[in-house]
């Protein structure tokens, strides 16, 4: 026990400057493809403590991003990202929205062992009431309309948490250790780039974690495993039609608007499945310009979600199907652009039941069952198959929290115990699956 008494030491050691990282990372949050300085600070403290750092192209395949902005927008949020305090150097590895970093740690011939981090915030207002303790406090976000309302600043924390520790402990280490630190979770848009790019081949244990709220579980710290998270499709779609006037020529346009209002009515009209819990939903639709005006265009964004990856399928064809048909019903055109996606994802049991083992041999309180349903869609399901279908075994665990309010609420914030508990998790973890003594 003496390497994990060490461990445990050393988490307790770094919380105020974790805490006092997590709030830099909350005050300066940055959303998917725009975490520049969040990006460059992380790739600063990795090669500060002597890991071996990617960043840019060697990260995430480009052509396998989902969800980018356009050009413009990218360059003023890395113009952004240099005036609010992005590391000169590594910061310029960023531009064109190539975030993210890994960081390697190879401690000799053994197994391979990757650890995700999300870094990225929500597209989300962040509230200003007097009791919202980020704001009370003075660091709240300053970007309008990003918020880290997920707790992805406490993610990229502990990771830098667990870069520390596991550097101190890597004398007792044999394997390669991967951190990676993943841009673009929220609309999951980023794992599937940094599989393609290959981070994930020959890695023989995956380990993802999320702060989730412990109501139900007040005196636990820790869920070891997850399952039955939804794969999800999320798609752009534009009808493009034919603009006349309403009154003089209705009959010489082409409606937009009523091909993706016959779209809207059929898409929540596609038939359940009996395999499974299917989902569509329509989650903006904008059309028209005036009164007078047929309208020649119309923007929605939708996403479809599956109980597993066959069954968001079904429902993701069938979608678009209904979009051709409708676009063609009424003499339109139809594009549509996937945005994010995620597979579903389920835990490896037997990897979820030996970290319980470790866990409750370190004096961690695990909940009962060995598995939390996960509930939503993670991305971190593309690393996970990677991983798992190649003979590798992953979990995602859950790390339990109080929250102020759940995710994705502009009030989020969690209790900041979660980034010390977060370090001991992952390295304890770490050091069972890559130690050289019994010690």
């Amino acid at each position: 026990m003496q390497i994990t008494e060490k461990i445990i030491t050393q988490a307790e050691a770094l919380q105020p400057e974790m805490v006092a990282q997590r709030r830099d990372f909350h005050k300066y949050a940055e959303s998917g493809w725009f975490e520049m300085r969040t990006t460059s600070i992380i790739a600063r403290k990795l090669t500060e403590l002597g890991y071996e750092v990617l960043t840019g192209e060697d990260v995430c395949d480009r052509d396998a991003r989902m969800g980018v902005a356009d050009d413009a927008t990218l360059d003023k949020q890395y113009e952004r990202a240099i005036a609010q305090g992005a590391d000169p150097e590594f910061v310029q590895a960023t531009r064109g929205g190539m975030t993210g970093a890994i960081g390697i740690l190879r401690c000799g011939e053994g197994p391979t062992v990757a650890l995700r981090f999300d870094i990225d915030a929500l597209g989300v207002i962040e509230s200003q009431d007097a009791d919202h303790r980020p704001f009370a406090e003075g660091w709240n976000s300053v970007n309008p309309g990003m918020m880290h309302a997920c707790g992805h600043d406490g993610h990229a924390t502990v990771g830098l948490g667990v870069a520390k520790v596991l550097m101190d402990i890597k004398e007792h280490l044999r394997g390669t250790v991967k951190l990676i630190f993943q841009p673009a979770e929220e609309g999951v848009r980023g794992a599937k780039s940094i599989v393609a790019k290959g981070h994930l081949n020959g890695v023989d244990y995956l380990l993802g974690t999320h702060v989730t709220g412990n109501t139900k579980y007040p005196n636990c710290m820790v869920c070891p495993g997850a399952k039955d998270s939804l794969a999800t499709s999320k798609y752009d779609v534009i009808f493009h039609g034919k603009s006349a006037h309403a009154g003089g020529s209705p009959n010489g346009g082409n409606n937009a608007m009523l091909a993706a209002a016959t779209a809207v009515l059929n898409l929540q009209a596609i038939p359940r499945h009996g395999g499974g819990a299917t989902r569509i939903n329509v989650g903006k639709l904008v059309a028209g310009s005036g009164r007078n005006v047929i309208c020649d265009e119309a923007f929605m964004e939708i996403e479809t979600r599956g109980a597993n990856t066959e069954l968001n399928t079904y429902v993701e064809n069938y979608a678009l199907r209904i979009l051709e048909n409708a676009a063609a019903m009424h003499g339109c055109t139809v594009e549509y652009k996937l945005m994010g996606a995620a597979e579903s994802l389920t835990s490896d049991v037997s990897l979820a039941q030996r970290l319980r083992k470790v866990w409750e041999a370190a004096g961690f309180t695990l909940t009962e069952e060995d598995m939390m349903t996960a509930g939503g869609s993670e991305d971190f399901s593309y690393m996970m198959n990677a991983v798992q279908q190649q003979g590798g075994q992953a979990t995602f665990f859950r790390t339990l929290t109080k929250l102020s309010a759940g995710a994705h609420n502009r009030r989020f914030d969690f209790d900041e115990v979660f980034l010390q508990n977060g370090v001991k998790l992952f390295c304890t973890a770490v050091y069972d699956l890559l130690k050289t003594t019994t010690k």
